[in-house]
């Protein structure tokens, strides 16, 4: 099913190949020796993506598969989101470069699926979950009825707000898209952005287009058609247009990376994001300014109440739904994993798969703010307001088009350049329509 040729992706494919450690950060090592499932040892490498997989959860897998692999050695390397996908398209075709097992968009999925950069997984299935793994995510990790990708983690966005802000305005939490729109403005000045809003920042812009019953694209049999022209999805756009004009000071021409960051230095009244964003939150009222290296107990109270100050400080909300009670459609973000049709040790690396897998892990990603794989264990995110908003924000969230070239409009930054246009006042159905037509060009093939 190698036919790297018959998707959108294919002319990346003569870019000049990178490293397979290129862009990576820390790496992390650990020896030990085969199990019967794989009776050589050997070094496996798994890539994952930016810094949403805490440090400790990597120590963890490093240490539990050397412990069942006796011999063999587990080597983490992370990559950049950024330039991910070229990336992919070098290392999954060489078997000298490819990581065992990676960590892919969700969004991306559905590409490299049909593309057969993944082996088939389809008997690791009931073993890892079955129905209990995020049925959405499975659905992006299938090709011609078999599985190739499995969920790792879901991250739904929740609105973050600063209370103080919201008190001083006298604004209470929005119950309608309307009642935040209007939440916004009033929350904005010269200096403050009531929403945080980045114009390149399709994830968050796609849940006006989803709760207003638009969409970026729909299939008609074996065909795709953009979906942003739709009388629906613009009146989503209208709305985010009226954002970016009047409630936003965010640059048009930068992408939903970070939003914190104006937020914590007061820049920001509200920004959305994976309710994991909660640990990078550090208004500058409640910094303690303690070194990140030291480690002694007085570090850690002053860190304890830094936290407490920023939750005290904090709040969070799912972006509310048409009506009063109801949800928006929000984007989900998140991440399948899959094991590379030219690994050389692929038993090795369903062995890491049931170790992510494991209870003791899923519960790990839970209490680190992520949705697990596997919902069984999704009250491991606890019962406190952040997992509230992330488990709410979660039930009506949606995936984009699990089309097979989608990875190629999110590599060309399709929807970033047309929310750009939007956030720069350009004519939105005009620019709607310009952007099926390269939607579908693309998905079309």
């Amino acid at each position: 099913m190698l036919r790297f040729a018959a998707v959108g992706v294919a002319a990346a494919l003569a870019l000049t190949a990178c490293s397979s450690g290129g862009d990576k950060g820390t790496q992390s090592t650990s020896t030990g020796g085969a199990t019967s499932a794989a009776p050589e040892a050997a070094t496996i490498k798994l890539w994952l993506n930016g810094t949403d997989t805490p440090q400790a959860l990597r120590d963890y897998l490093v240490s539990e598969f050397a412990k069942e692999n006796p011999g063999s050695t587990l080597v983490i390397e992370q990559q950049d989101w950024n330039g991910l996908v070229p990336r992919l398209q070098t290392a999954l075709t060489s078997a000298d470069q490819t990581p065992d097992v990676v960590e892919i968009g969700n969004t991306q999925s559905a590409t490299f699926t049909y593309a057969g950069a993944f082996k088939d997984i389809s008997d690791l299935y009931q073993p890892l979950g079955g129905d209990k793994l995020l049925p959405g995510f499975v659905a992006a990790g299938k090709a011609d009825g078999k599985l190739y990708a499995v969920p790792y983690y879901s991250g739904a966005r929740a609105v973050f707000y600063n209370k103080d802000m919201f008190k001083n305005a006298g604004v209470d939490v929005p119950t309608t898209l309307d009642e935040f729109t209007a939440a916004a403005k009033k929350l904005t000045s010269s200096k403050v952005s009531g929403f945080w809003f980045p114009g390149q920042d399709w994830y968050n812009g796609a849940a006006w287009i989803y709760t207003n019953g638009g969409d970026l694209a729909t299939q008609d049999g074996d065909t795709w058609k953009g979906a942003l022209s739709s009388d629906a999805s613009i009146k989503g756009l209208t709305t985010v247009q009226d954002l970016f004009k009047n409630a936003n000071h965010a640059p048009a021409d930068s992408d939903s990376n970070n939003p914190w960051v104006a937020f914590n230095a007061g820049q920001a009244a509200m920004f959305s994001a994976p309710t994991w964003a909660r640990w990078s939150i550090n208004l500058t009222e409640c910094d303690k300014k303690v070194d990140p290296k030291d480690t002694s107990d007085a570090a850690k109270a002053k860190l304890a109440d830094q936290q407490k100050c920023n939750e005290a400080h904090t709040g969070v909300f799912p972006l509310p739904g048409l009506t009063a009670g109801t949800y928006a459609t929000a984007f989900a973000g998140g991440s399948n994993l899959g094991i590379s049709a030219k690994s050389k040790h692929p038993e090795l690396a369903k062995n890491l798969l049931k170790i992510i897998f494991s209870a003791d892990f899923q519960n790990q990603l839970g209490k680190n703010g992520l949705i697990p794989g596997n919902t069984d264990y999704a009250a491991s995110m606890g019962d406190d307001v952040y997992a509230k908003a992330a488990v709410a924000a979660a039930l009506n969230a949606k995936l984009t088009p699990a089309a097979e070239n989608w990875a190629t409009v999110e590599g060309d930054r399709v929807l970033e350049d047309f929310f750009q246009k939007i956030a720069t006042g350009a004519d939105i159905k005009s620019s709607a329509q310009n952007t099926d037509k390269q939607i579908e060009d693309i998905l079309n093939g």
